[in-house]
């Protein structure tokens, strides 16, 4: 790709990576030029190997890669990290001053640029300002002017006065004015910029945003990595639009303080990852069985048990399909893009209050801690619709009432979505429960009427299948044989991984699905193809099960559960190499 560059700090948890490669990721944004960021991180507070990403260019990027192109380096440890994504010529930063740097060995044919990040802090006005001296020796490297990097420093520290400012923008200056007296190297890189104006947001921030703008007026939570961004986007933001979040004691209290809310009237959302998912489970039949709108987000993390908190895995599909005791009538929407998280959060309110019924919006870790450069405009907020559903006031209220005026918000009607009265509706007072309930929300026993009830509230579904569109995103040939299929934060690998498999001569055809229940019909899709891969972020294979359920057909599956997320290039070997192969094996 042009103009494609590949940068990265690490060092340990507690080294300030996150905040250093976030300022720089914003430089480079405001600079007009397109950003995706990874993140590899421990699951403490200090010690452990982490990293912060930056893929650069004027083009799009939707993907991570496996190249390097400028490593700062604050340990060994992030050389050795990083070895498998070096190259010839790749540019190494590190302060050679500190003891544990100072053995440093430069794998042949790169370059090492011995810097003294923490003496040029000092002089700038102390050594934590050491991170962005080597903001500044990348930006001398990259040939990227470094007047871009004030900006996303004023961002940053402008809170803390401007002597602060002043000062970072001194270190930087500091790092950039060392590599240029010191090294008389001929750096490769000459990034350029543009007049573009971008905004950069992850997934988690992009499921706030769209919650807001949907009208979710309550949150709940309880703290856990990666679902916590969405409650910190939402703090201080949801109260200017007469909202409120509130952190509960654990999951199950944030579970039901939304369900209460949502029966309250207000758009009502909680976030989790999945041991909190488990806790939640009960809840989720009394949110169907009393026929509540709820969405839940399950932001997915590597499983089970507390596993590894901050890598990534797509293991939690079979407990949002099939989670909590009986027969629960749900909704699974799973975004596929960073934008996408916005837009399907809003179509998850709606599908919630449309259908009475909870919805689960199923992310990811790396759609949730990645950031990615946006246009404004992909953000309309004036173009979101909000669909309350079948709300009745009090001049409706009677044609929903039985013999004795009593208002029947069960009520078994033909599409299965019974009236819905707000509280303080005149007529409108009712009950829900938990217990088998007859049309009035009253409990009973009656085999009839649970017969009755049971059909109704999954008919529901069945009417959501007929209305709604239920279609995948479509790229790559359609005339093709090849087909791929994947689900959730997949997509951006495999439409970059479609431009190397073109490079190899190979012709793909590729879905991505968006919508897990009720999901696209691909049936002739499958049956229509020489050859079918399914793309999935663990072990077992769980969407391409329900589509060899679907379909009843066998298909090849290309599954990745070692915490890391698909990259371009290795995802396009991965397909070539299962496309050639002659058998399918689960």
């Amino acid at each position: 790709m042009p103009d494609d560059l590949n940068w990265a700090i690490g060092g340990e948890a507690g080294d300030g990576i996150d905040s250093t490669g976030k300022i720089f990721a914003q430089a480079l944004s405001r600079a007009g030029r397109h950003v995706l960021t990874s993140k590899d991180f421990a699951s403490r507070i200090r010690g452990g190997y982490t990293a912060y990403k930056i893929r650069s260019s004027t083009d799009r990027v939707e993907s991570v890669v496996d190249r390097l192109d400028i490593l700062v380096a604050l340990t060994e440890r992030t050389i050795d990290e990083n070895l498998d994504e070096l190259h010839e010529g790749s540019v190494i930063i590190y302060d050679g001053e500190r003891t544990e740097m100072q053995d440093v060995e430069v794998p042949e044919g790169m370059i090492g640029l011995s810097v003294p990040l923490k003496t040029l802090a000092e002089e700038a006005g102390g050594a934590i300002m050491q991170n962005v001296v080597a903001l500044g020796a990348a930006c001398e490297v990259s040939n990227f002017p470094i007047e871009n990097l004030d900006s996303a420093l004023e961002k940053k520290f402008g809170a803390k006065g401007e002597s602060i400012v002043e000062n970072n923008k001194e270190a930087a200056r500091k790092g950039q004015s060392f590599v240029q007296e010191e090294f008389d190297h001929e750096f490769d890189y000459d990034l350029d910029t543009t007049d573009n104006d971008y905004v950069l947001l992850n997934g988690d921030e992009a499921i706030g945003m769209g919650a807001i703008a949907a009208g979710c007026r309550f949150y709940s939570g309880y703290p856990i990595t990666p679902a916590t961004d969405v409650m910190e986007y939402l703090t201080g933001r949801i109260d200017h639009f007469g909202g409120t979040v509130i952190q509960a004691e654990d999951e199950l209290s944030a579970i039901n303080m939304a369900l209460g809310a949502a029966r309250a009237g207000a758009r009502s959302m909680t976030a989790t990852s999945g041991p909190g998912i488990d806790l939640m489970t009960e809840t989720f039949g009394l949110v169907a069985q009393s026929e509540t709108p709820l969405v839940i987000c399950d932001v997915m993390r590597s499983g089970p048990s507390t596993g590894m908190p901050t890598k990534q895995e797509q293991g939690d599909l079979n407990m949002a399909l099939y989670g909590g005791h009986g027969e629960i009538p749900r909704f699974v929407v799973a975004p596929t893009t960073v934008a996408e998280c916005f837009h399907k959060t809003v179509e998850a309110f709606n599908l919630a209050e449309k259908y009475q019924t909870p919805v689960f919006l199923v992310s990811d870790l790396a759609m949730a801690v990645t950031e990615q450069t946006f246009s404004p405009e992909e953000f309309d907020m004036d173009a979101v619709e909000i669909d309350r559903g079948k709300v009745v006031d009090e001049n409706e209220i009677e044609a929903w009432t039985d013999e004795k005026d009593r208002f029947q918000p069960h009520f078994p009607t033909a599409d299965g979505v019974s009236p819905r009265a707000f509280p303080g509706t005149t007529g409108g007072a009712h009950m829900s429960t938990g217990l088998e309930h007859n049309s009035l929300g009253r409990r009973t026993e009656d085999t009839e009427v649970r017969v009755e009830q049971v059909d109704k509230r999954n008919r529901k579904v069945e009417t959501a299948k007929e209305e709604e569109d239920w279609s995948p995103r479509e790229f790559g040939d359609p005339e093709s044989d090849n087909l791929v299929i994947s689900w959730g934060s997949n997509e951006g690998a495999m439409q970059e991984a479609l431009d190397y498999l073109e490079d190899d001569g190979v012709d793909v055809r590729f879905l991505s699905v968006p919508y897990i229940f009720p999901r696209p019909d691909l049936t002739d899709d499958i049956e229509a193809a020489e050859e079918v891969v399914v793309v999935e972020c663990n072990e077992t294979g769980q969407f391409a099960n329900l589509l060899e359920h679907d379909a009843l057909t066998r298909v090849k599956r290309v599954n990745k559960y070692n915490g890391i997320r698909f990259k371009a290039d290795e995802l396009a070997d991965d397909i070539k190499e299962k496309l050639q192969a002659e058998e399918v094996t689960a």
